[in-house]
């Protein structure tokens, strides 16, 4: 088989991990070029369902990737109780109605009850449930929902600000709309105060989504 640099920076232990059949996925692909009225053999796509294939593995890993393996004990006990924020988390997803991109910034915060997680952590937590064809809602209830029950804390609050192509390059095509989403729990739902202060946090120095 001939050897190509995908450039995609994965092994093919990394690909096997992620449970997707790559010699399936390069059929369909293969497939669905033709009914286009394409050549899949032709030099210009003839490596194409290949690089389709591992591109997905790839954008698509969240599915078979485990929480708990991803925060691999970096949960620590600390007398601490103010708000921890995380802010301007990048992350990218596919729409699960048309498989277009959605990307935009995750910014997550909790308040700790006597454990805390590594700062590295967050970041993971948000590509598990980027990398899976998503809505944005459900996203950012997810990642609330996984912090709370990781650390139990006294409050999370997860704010998702997201640039949507389904709606930029197809359909409405409206390229400056966004959407922002939000999850609370705990202390953040109930205290309007410690809601308010997150909120304050995390627009100071905001910067405009951009693609």
């Amino acid at each position: 088989m001939e050897r190509i640099d995908f450039d995609d920076g994965m092994s093919e232990d990394d690909i096997a991990n992620t449970g997707v059949d790559l010699a399936a996925t390069e059929a369909v692909v293969a497939q669905f070029l033709r009914t286009l009225g394409e050549r899949p053999e032709r030099e210009g796509l003839r490596n194409t369902p290949r690089r389709v294939a591992r591109m997905y593995a790839e954008l698509l890993s969240g599915y078979h990737t485990d929480a708990e393996k991803i925060v691999n004990g970096a949960v620590f006990s600390i007398n601490y109780d103010e708000m921890v924020i995380v802010r301007d988390i990048e992350f990218y997803s596919l729409c699960e109605h048309h498989m277009l991109p959605f990307l935009g910034r995750a910014h997550v915060a909790y308040m700790p009850d006597g454990k805390v997680i590594g700062l590295s952590k967050i970041p993971r937590i948000v590509d598990l449930f980027s990398r899976r064809l998503q809505v944005q809602e459900r996203m950012t209830r997810q990642i609330a929902n996984e912090l709370q029950e990781l650390l139990a804390p006294k409050g999370v609050a997860v704010v998702v600000e997201g640039l949507h192509l389904c709606m930029m390059m197809r359909g409405v095509q409206k390229h400056d709309a966004r959407m922002t989403t939000s999850a609370m729990h705990g202390a953040f739902r109930a205290n309007l105060a410690t809601r308010q202060e997150f909120l304050d946090n995390i627009s100071r120095g905001a910067t405009a989504l951009q693609i």
